[in-house]
């Protein structure tokens, strides 16, 4: 459900106006990718000289040495946001500050300790950056963030056993988007 009310509000953002040149472009994070391969991907639209809409999603469905509890390890999720972007120059080209809603369902663990954290997080953002274009078609995009919001989780002692620590909801502040990506734009 929550992927078909995803997908209804970026169709009803982009379909205000037919895309044209300049004003449309599709990025993907290559430090996302390092991430223990988290896929990901943002659209954005120009809807004024200064002003864009974004909607990104990130998916990793990885778990590394899953034969061997001891060694187990994952940062498996999917993350979906919604948001907007201020450029004081133009759209998609040189720095920008935006805001984000977004939701993420993850399951991480066996990086640092045997414990896994999995649960849902909702929150808000706020980043900046700096698009350089490098031709008329690509640009290379450079950003950090942090985002901030309300945590429901569940701790597991190991990867593998299913005995719970701990549970509950919290407030969270994390880093986020640091990202270098490339971008196309239509």
């Amino acid at each position: 459900m929550r992927k078909i009310i995803i997908l209804t509000a970026v169709l009803a953002v982009f379909g205000i106006e037919r895309a044209s040149a300049q004003k449309f472009s599709v990025s993907t994070d290559l430090l996302g990718y390092a991430c223990l391969g988290t896929f990901n991907a943002e659209v954005s639209y120009s809807v004024s000289r200064y002003w864009s809409v974004t909607a990104g999603a990130r998916y990793n469905p990885f778990t590394f040495r899953k034969g061997n509890p001891d060694r187990q390890f994952q940062y498996r999720q999917q993350s979906y946001s919604l948001g907007a972007r201020m450029w004081p120059w133009h759209t998609l080209s040189g720095w920008w500050f935006a805001g984000k809603m977004r939701y993420q369902e993850f399951n991480s663990g066996g990086i640092i300790s045997r414990s896994t954290k999995e649960g849902d997080r909702f929150g808000a953002g706020l980043y900046a950056g700096y698009t350089h274009m490098l031709s008329r078609h690509f640009n290379i995009e450079f950003g950090a963030g942090l985002w901030a919001g309300y945590e429901l989780y569940r701790r597991y002692s190991c990867q593998a056993c299913g005995l719970t620590e701990a549970s509950g909801s919290r407030f969270f502040a994390l880093p986020d988007d640091v990202k270098i990506s490339i971008v196309y734009v239509f």
